[in-house]
């Protein structure tokens, strides 16, 4: 399937991926432990920067297939678009295992939260000098 994003992001000191139901990345350059969904800062996209081929198929509600890439670690998870969401963050993008919608959510009813992603990706992220790419498709599946 064809990529319609691909996200860069480091690793951090802090990075906990503890949280439950989200998972986060962010272009601010700290990270304190209170932002325990967050698995990437650094990052040189947020929701604002998204292409508009990506954006459209959001609208649509289309199901998409997201690809975590750290070296020879990968994760994949499963999320939906909805027309509401605005898309417009100008720092984050949020992928949410609720229905909760802001201008920081890319996608809502995912089946992986920030707590599902491998202990042994979580550790090795919290290398500043690691770089994982998110990319996301449209799911077949």
């Amino acid at each position: 399937m064809e990529s319609l994003e691909v996200i860069k992001a480091f690793g951090h000191a802090n990075i906990l991926g503890t949280h439950n139901t989200t998972i986060e990345i962010t272009k601010e350059r700290d990270l304190t432990l209170r932002g325990d969904c967050i698995i990437g800062i650094k990052a040189d996209k947020a929701c604002s920067d998204l292409n508009v081929k990506l954006k459209q198929e959001i609208w649509k509600e289309s199901k998409f297939k997201v690809v975590i890439k750290l070296n020879d670690i990968s994760e994949t998870f499963y999320g939906w678009g909805h027309k509401d969401l605005k898309l417009i963050n100008s720092r984050d993008i949020v992928f949410r295992k609720s229905n909760f919608i802001c201008d920081r959510t890319i996608l809502i009813n995912c089946t992986k939260s920030s707590q599902d992603l491998s202990r042994i990706l979580i550790e090795k992220l919290k290398n500043e000098n690691h770089l994982i790419e998110m990319t996301i498709e449209l799911s077949d599946e």
